[in-house]
């Protein structure tokens, strides 16, 4: 908000420079974001008078006008078309200087040389307006400093009000504040307003029938104004404040607004239907036009003033253009009103209607000072618009406010802020902010809100300014007591943690995806109807329906940020997520929310290089990244089951992780259907695991077991099993179980077929590891252990040596 120092000053005197005055409102909580000087840069510009005007000789646009300075008559070349013969202009002499170092010469323009210039507001750094040349008022005296003509240079301090402080939302709300900071007198002076008229009750009415809505509606009446341009010192003032000058009438209300931080409206009261108002809700989709020219649609939430026929008003928002005031209107009704903020703030963010009134209403106004805000505008629009003002007010005040009580401890201000006030500094901050003590002792004090504090509810509300006016820079830093043990972290946070970094380490970059996602993925990933990861929880208010449910797999978002990293020529892609997903429970108002870790790859093996090759990721290269995660979680007995019900992966090439009898999840390449349903460039590799049930099998490490003191020994076997029938995963396992202490590691190197074997038979190679803890294995101690494991894979799978 945009306050003239000068302004202020009429209020409480302000002995700071106003830098320093920034310096001390900002310290309270009231930051000052500008301190801007009107009229600074201006030099050698007077008020002066146009003799005459006439057309250019040699352009359409432009007219030639004589002007007088009182000593010297001179002619100007001008643009603008908003003058004639007899205005008070603002002239800008030769030699002159304007804002931003611009110096004024004597100017030959179309042939005809202009000895100055006549100034538009904004070539003087007065306000924006640029459409004509600035009028001064009649009275204005020729050949006087136009500066000091308008009381300029002015100083103008920007202060960001917060939303909690729509107090100070106004000149007299940040002059309080100037009080209670320094000391100084407060000075709020007394409306008078002049009443000759006949009784109000004889002229309007004001009926309330939504007094939930609307707490208090006050309104006067004046009769026999003259609509017109404001006096030069209100229009200053208001666009000083960055507000437009529209009429007297307009002007006054915004002034007020500016001025005690309360809205206020001002009707045509010949234009409202038996004369009278009524507050009431709006019909459902009833159509409204607004002062800003637009047709609105309201529902039955929406609060409008009627007159005994329609809407003339949304209420604390805008006027309606079949009331406003206009230059041929004589009778005006004036509004001063409470409205339910919640109200207001749904009322305009719906209708995306922003106002000074809506955005005052919607944090709050004062219930007691809306009579005085009234009777203010009353006083005002009588002395500059002339008219009648009819006896008394009509003040429909159905439920009156209670102002709050509020007990301060002494002990508490000591406690919340660490520093000792004393009793006595307490209770003058609380009265320099304009509470009144009820109830005063050596403990605590109790002390009445005023009406405008609508910020403070509690006793730490009130500590709060007394921290704020006694100062927080004399509060003195001290650093908390901190242990230096950290608290551990919890089990998910944990597993999580360690499953980022193991997958990073091979190479995965991490991708964090939005929770929610879009049904139609489910159609992309090929589920049937159905299928548990069908089932979703759906969001009330979804911002769109790409994130209208949230996701029951972290594949589909993974496959999103893959397809977009190809689009960009990331061919060789790998991306992880650690996140949740949420399944619907029966009877639950909750879902649950299960911990997972998912990963996708794409493109060659190897990066590119000369020696390396152009070979894709496969489906060993996602088991083998999920044997490294399992291993680095603590997970030792992890196993791969062929799965075939699993329609996002192709079949043969998809697999199901467990440890033992629990079911981890996923890994194996993408089905085609899936890779084209995504646009992506294939294959495709991936896996998903559940992470709470793998930290339900995974095992603590035990104690380290030493070196090993005796050599090992590796034996290379290779077998023929029937394809298709029997699995590496079984041959592996009946070796295990074969094989006594002796066997320490058992891997399959090789796989062949071809015709050097029998058909439909397969080769496979096999290396196992032997070793014993207290000797050197002998030759024929190993033969024996491979003669069992021979006759145990004969019988478990049929598995014979092959030959040659």
């Amino acid at each position: 908000m945009r306050i003239p120092i000068s302004w202020l000053r009429e209020y409480v005197d302000v002995d700071l420079e106003p830098e320093a005055l920034a310096e001390r409102l900002t310290m309270a909580g009231l930051e000052v974001s500008a301190v801007e000087r009107l009229g600074e840069g201006v030099e050698g510009v007077v008020v002066a008078q146009i003799v005459e005007k006439g057309p250019h000789p040699n352009a359409d646009r432009l007219s030639l006008c004589r002007v007088t300075d009182g000593a010297e008559t001179r002619e100007i070349v001008c643009g603008a078309t908003n003058m004639e013969a007899g205005d008070k202009v603002a002239l800008a002499r030769v030699g002159a200087r304007l804002p931003g170092g611009f110096k004024i010469k004597k100017t030959k323009i179309r042939g005809q040389v202009s000895h100055g210039m006549m100034c538009s507001e904004r070539e003087l750094g007065l306000g924006e307006d640029h459409s004509g040349i600035l009028i001064l008022p009649a009275d204005a005296p020729v050949g006087a400093d136009l500066l000091e003509y308008l009381g300029l240079p002015e100083t103008v301090i920007e202060v960001e009000i917060t939303p909690n402080r729509a107090d100070c939302l106004s000149v007299v709300g940040v002059a309080r504040e100037v009080a209670a900071l320094t000391g100084a007198e407060l000075r709020i002076p007394e409306p008078e307003v002049p009443e000759s008229g006949p009784d109000i009750a004889d002229i309007t009415s004001v009926e309330i029938q939504a007094p939930d809505l609307c707490h208090r509606y006050a309104a006067r009446v004046i009769r026999g104004v003259r609509v017109g341009p404001s006096p030069l010192w209100l229009r200053q003032r208001l666009e000083a404040c960055g507000v437009r000058s529209i009429n007297n009438v307009v002007d006054v209300t915004n002034y007020v607004l500016l001025e005690l931080g309360h809205p206020l409206h001002a009707f045509d009261m010949n234009r409202l239907a038996e004369g009278r108002i009524v507050v009431q809700r709006a019909r459902a989709g009833e159509r409204f036009t607004t002062l800003d020219g637009q047709e609105r649609e309201l529902d039955a939430d929406s609060l409008v003033i009627c007159d005994a026929e329609r809407p003339v008003a949304l209420a604390g928002i805008m006027g309606g253009e079949n009331s406003e005031v206009e230059p041929d209107t004589t009778d005006v009704l004036l509004e001063s009103a409470w409205f339910l903020p919640a109200n207001i703030r749904r009322t305009s963010r719906r209708q995306g209607l922003r106002t000074e009134a809506s955005y005052r209403f919607e944090r709050g106004t004062d219930i007691e000072g809306l009579i005085r805000a009234l009777d203010r505008a009353t006083e005002l629009i009588a002395r500059l618009a002339g008219g009648t003002v009819a006896r008394g007010i009509f003040d429909a005040y159905p439920t009156v406010h209670e102002p709050k009580r509020i007990t301060v401890r002494h002990d508490r201000v000591r406690r919340l802020l660490g520093v000792e006030v004393p009793p006595e500094e307490v209770r003058g901050i609380l009265r320099g902010l304009g509470m009144a003590v009820e109830a005063d002792d050596e403990e605590a004090v109790t002390v009445r809100v005023p009406t405008h504090r609508v910020d403070l509810e509690r006793e730490v509300d009130l500590v709060e300014e007394v921290a704020r006016i006694h100062g927080y820079d004399r509060i003195p830093t001290t650093l908390p007591r901190v242990p230096m043990r950290p608290d551990p972290l919890p089990p998910r946070r944990r597993i999580a943690n360690v499953a980022r970094d193991l997958l990073a380490g091979q190479g995965f970059h991490e991708a964090v995806c939005l929770s929610f996602g879009d049904p139609a993925d489910d159609g992309r990933l090929g589920l049937p109807e159905g299928h548990p990861l069908a089932r979703h929880v759906t969001l009330a208010n979804p911002l769109g329906r790409e994130t209208s449910v949230l996701r029951t797999s972290l594949l589909p978002g993974l496959l999103g940020c893959l397809a977009r990293n190809q689009r960009r020529q990331e061919r060789a892609a790998r991306l992880f997520e650690v996140g949740r997903s949420f399944h619907p429970q029966e009877g639950e108002p909750l879902p649950q929310e299960v911990l997972r870790a998912a990963a996708v790859a794409a493109g060659p093996r190897e990066p590119l290089a000369w020696w390396s090759g152009d070979e894709p990721v496969d489906f060993f290269d996602a088991k083998g990244a999920v044997e490294t995660l399992l291993a680095g979680l603590g997970v030792r007995e992890a196993g791969f089951e062929p799965a075939t019900d699993l329609p996002w992966l192709h079949p043969g090439r998809a697999a199901r992780v467990t440890a033992g009898d629990a079911e981890l999840g996923w890994v194996g390449e993408l089905h085609p259907a899936r890779i084209e349903a995504w646009d992506l460039d294939g294959p495709v590799v991936g896996f998903e695991l559940d992470l709470d049930a793998v930290a339900r099998v995974r095992q603590e490490p035990g104690p380290f077991p030493g070196l090993p003191r005796h050599p090992a020994t590796q034996r290379d076997l290779a077998i023929l099993v029937q394809a298709n029938r029997v699995q590496a995963r079984e041959v592996v396992e009946a070796v295990w179980q074969a094989g006594s202490s002796l066997v320490r590691d058992v891997d399959v190197f090789d796989v062949y077929r071809g015709d050097r074997i029998p058909k439909g038979m397969v080769s496979l190679a096999l290396r196992i590891t032997y070793r014993a803890d207290d000797r050197t294995l002998t030759d024929e101690e190993i033969r024996a252990e491979e003669a069992r494991i021979l006759e145990h894979l004969a019988e478990r799978t049929g598995a014979r040596l092959r030959e040659g």
